[in-house]
């Protein structure tokens, strides 16, 4: 609890001195941001980069390979330092971002030197990358650990319709070579300037026409969907709820799987949810 309120005085402290220098559209863990307003504004680029739908709009989605279990701790804390004076405030962040002990993958044995079944091979080691998710901290830290790339995509670069939801961001463009020349450069950059890498099974190029999936929404043309996988695992949620006879559950989940579909259009699944929860309770 005590480390708990040692990081949420921090973020108190440095959230509104770096929030005001981040672009407007990094949407992951800002005060009126968030995954249904990121969404919004790339359905709002579509529009534009399509001259209202009526023109090709092709969509790069990158995303960065392990990015917390990454982050370069001097790289950090250089960044931090380009804001931060006091040498006081400087130590403690040091010591929070190097305290942290990542994981190093390699092989656990017993003691007769064979693997032991079940259990997750390699170590935990202090060492010089890696943040850990769940501090309040973090969130911060990888704002500011990004931004110098939404800053080089926008000035650098010149990107117009460009976003970013935490390690997952996007382009838009009327052609997929200019998308492809952002991805040349942009991978240079991390690899240079951030010790990063793109996860190469996360690159996804396509047309407006086809959907583009994003935080957890399809854009297309005219209108927009739930993403297939959101939906599949509510069913399979209310499933397992309606096998527990657990209605109490039921009934606070409900509202929450309802108000993310009525952002979309989701008009079936969303009866069929209310359909469901009304047999639920006359049986």
């Amino acid at each position: 609890m005590r480390d708990r309120l040692l990081h949420h005085a921090i973020y108190r402290i440095l959230y509104p001195v770096f929030d005001g220098t981040f672009i407007s559209d990094s949407y992951s863990c800002r005060k009126s941001k968030g995954t249904h307003k990121g969404f919004f504004r790339l359905v709002e680029m579509a529009r534009h980069v399509s001259r209202n739908y009526t023109g090709p709009c092709w969509a790069l989605k990158l995303d960065i390979r392990k990015f917390f279990d990454s982050v370069d701790h001097q790289v950090l804390m250089e960044l931090l330092r380009e804001r931060i004076a006091d040498e006081r405030l400087l130590g403690l962040l040091e010591d929070i971002i190097f305290s942290f002990s990542a994981w190093i993958p390699g092989q656990a044995r017993n003691d007769e030197g064979g693997s032991r079944h079940g259990e997750r091979e390699g170590r935990y080691d202090r060492g010089d990358i890696g943040m850990p998710l769940g501090n309040l901290t973090s969130q911060l830290f990888a704002n500011i650990y990004l931004d110098p790339l939404d800053k080089f995509v926008k000035h650098h670069l010149g990107v117009q319709h460009h976003l970013r939801y935490a390690d997952d961001f996007i382009f838009l463009a009327d052609n997929p070579d200019e998308l492809m020349g952002y991805f040349v450069e942009v991978n240079q950059f991390l690899k240079a300037k951030l010790k990063l890498n793109l996860h190469p099974d996360k690159i996804s190029l396509r047309k407006l026409v086809w959907g583009i999936d994003y935080v957890g929404y399809v854009a297309l043309p005219h209108y927009n969907l739930p993403r297939r996988k959101t939906v599949n695992r509510i069913l399979r949620q209310i499933a397992k709820l309606m096998e527990s006879n657990n209605e109490d559950v039921l009934a606070k989940a409900l509202p929450s799987y309802l108000g993310h579909l009525s952002h979309v259009r989701a008009y079936r699944v969303s009866r069929g949810l209310r359909d469901v929860y009304l047999l639920a309770r006359l049986l």
